[in-house]
């Protein structure tokens, strides 16, 4: 059972930007003889981007694209593919754009289930400016979450944890959020076409988003054409899968640690975004860069820690030149040159080899040259922070096996303030039990580093909740959760080590850096009237 997402999500836009007509198997794009335009709120635009580029546009027949909320020309004679989310602020605009018949033909599609008070006002709406005609299709495509690998999505839910976690939160608010969290997955699993078994740990969100997301798929089951029986058979198969929802209080440190990998660098460190980021370049200026499956380098070593990257780095860059070496001799070129095809000459018998490694050799080059970059924009930053010390000492703190001076010498020592934050925070969780002297002496040295508080003192408490609730529950967790929670943070390195290998996908409310989260938990902690005035940006 095929369970890559990305895939699945891409192959579910090709077919919405081809007006929801099948695909051409053997070209896997569009008919590009339907030319059109594309549509798209912001939202839907963060869905788009880690996964179709502006060239692959092109082969899917979209000539110009827009955010539904710019000003735009009319362009009579071609149809316009919309694909928003379903708001009353987007309706508005498309009747309006409908009104004025901006384009010939409007293909609606909607991130998620349009709620039927709105889809009554689009239809009246339309009926009223007398457009309903252009209304060519309106189709609720279940897309509302961002895939950024073929095993890893976000629902982009912004501050989702504050929300859920806010002291003031009242009972509508909290289930508002609940019900936004579970069109999430339930998007998800509508994309896959799977009908998973639902396993959580009792008590908290994670059991208010099982429940309501197990009601939601019962109902939409019952329905006549549901959306599972239509895109797969797998509702009655065997091999359905597990979804396992945790909330994510109950492991913080997956979200707070140093990692020292470069994957999970490049986004704490470099704040990599919906696959992209800009570093400082060797001439000067920012520089852009898109890291997916679509990069070798990136695919290959994301996983592996930094210096080993970093010697990656070195040996592929050998290889390029002792290959630009070897073309340049059976052209007649100069040994050790750069191969710019300017050299092409002599041998007129090894020149058509030559041409033809010419592309394949500037990509590699530029591989190298944007991971070269990347690499030494990191070790900056590592050295400047001390980050590898960071890494070393977590990793002994949460074996327990760190001494107390050595954890005192890292608050005194180099790194940002919210390196230092992170890292007290890891020494509260880490504890088996609260040293009430120890606590104090590590607060104090926040304080003297000018570290606003509110984050550690938040999970203090939250810890202290902890410690009395799991033990009162320890009893009623199911195999399933206990056995989840002990691979947390593991499920990808031990899955491909299974024979088959097993196929996990991990999905997020919102995928936030380190610093990001203890964000969030430092607004947690001042709603609850902790910490100090000392600000704690990342940045600092």
């Amino acid at each position: 059972m095929s369970l890559n997402l990305r895939q699945k999500q891409t192959e579910c836009i090709a077919r919405m930007l081809n007006l929801n007509q099948p695909i051409n198997a053997s070209s896997a794009t569009a008919n590009e003889e339907v030319y059109k335009i594309l549509i798209y709120d912001k939202f839907c635009q963060n869905i788009l981007s880690p996964l179709i580029h502006v060239k692959d546009l092109r082969k899917h027949g979209v000539t110009l694209y827009f955010l539904i909320d710019k000003d735009r020309n009319p362009v009579h004679d071609v149809p316009a593919v919309y694909f928003v989310q379903p708001t009353p602020n987007n309706i508005n605009r498309i009747l309006s754009d409908a009104s004025r018949s901006l384009y010939h033909s409007f293909h609606l599609n909607f991130s998620t289930s349009i709620p039927r008070p709105l889809l009554e006002n689009l239809a009246s709406g339309t009926l009223a400016s007398d457009s309903i005609q252009r209304i060519s299709k309106v189709h609720d495509q279940y897309l509302e979450f961002i895939t950024l690998e073929d095993n890893l999505f976000s629902l982009a839910d912004k501050s989702c944890f504050v929300q859920l976690n806010d002291p003031s939160a009242g009972d509508r608010e909290i289930e508002g959020i609940v019900e936004k969290v579970v069109n999430g997955l339930f998007c998800v699993l509508a994309t896959l076409a799977v009908v998973p078994i639902i396993r959580c740990p009792r008590g908290g969100p994670a059991e208010m988003v099982a429940a309501a997301l197990d009601q939601k798929l019962r109902d939409h089951l019952l329905s006549k054409n549901n959306l599972f029986s239509e895109a797969g058979n797998f509702v009655s198969s065997f091999q359905r899968p597990v979804l396992c929802i945790f909330d994510r209080n109950f492991e913080l440190a997956v979200a707070i640690q140093h990692d020292f990998r470069y994957r999970p660098l490049v986004h704490d460190v470099l704040g990599l975004r919906l696959n992209r980021l800009s570093v400082q370049g060797e001439k000067g200026g920012m520089r852009s860069y898109e890291l997916d499956s679509s990069d070798p380098f990136w695919a290959a070593n994301g996983s592996l820690e930094f210096p080993a990257v970093a010697e990656e780095i070195e040996t592929q860059l050998n290889k390029y030149k002792k290959d630009v070496d070897e073309v340049n001799k059976r052209t007649g070129g100069t040994h050790g040159a750069e191969f710019d095809g300017t050299d092409l000459i002599g041998n007129t018998k090894h020149l058509m080899n030559a041409v033809n490694s010419l592309p394949e050799l500037t990509e590699r080059k530029q591989v190298i040259d944007k991971h070269t970059n990347i690499a030494t924009t990191l070790l900056s930053e590592i050295k400047q922070r001390a980050l590898n010390n960071y890494v070393k000492t977590e990793n002994a703190m949460m074996r327990g096996t760190l001494e107390w001076k050595d954890l005192l010498g890292m608050l005194k020592g180099p790194g940002t303030k919210m390196d230092k934050l992170r890292f007290a925070i890891l020494y509260l969780i880490s504890s088996e039990t609260i040293n009430q002297s120890e606590v104090d002496t590590v607060e104090g040295a926040l304080r003297e580093a000018e570290v606003d508080t509110a984050a550690f003192q938040y999970v203090k408490k939250i810890k202290a909740l902890n410690v009395s609730f799991a033990s009162a529950n320890s009893a009623s967790r199911s195999n399933i959760v206990d056995w989840a929670e002990k691979l947390y943070g593991h499920l990808q390195e031990l899955s491909q080590q299974q024979q088959p290998p097993k196929h996990i996908i991990y999905g997020a409310t919102e995928l936030l850096t380190g610093a990001d989260f203890v964000d969030q938990l430092t607004v947690l902690g001042q709603k609850m009237g902790l910490g100090n005035v000392a600000s704690t940006s990342s940045a600092q």
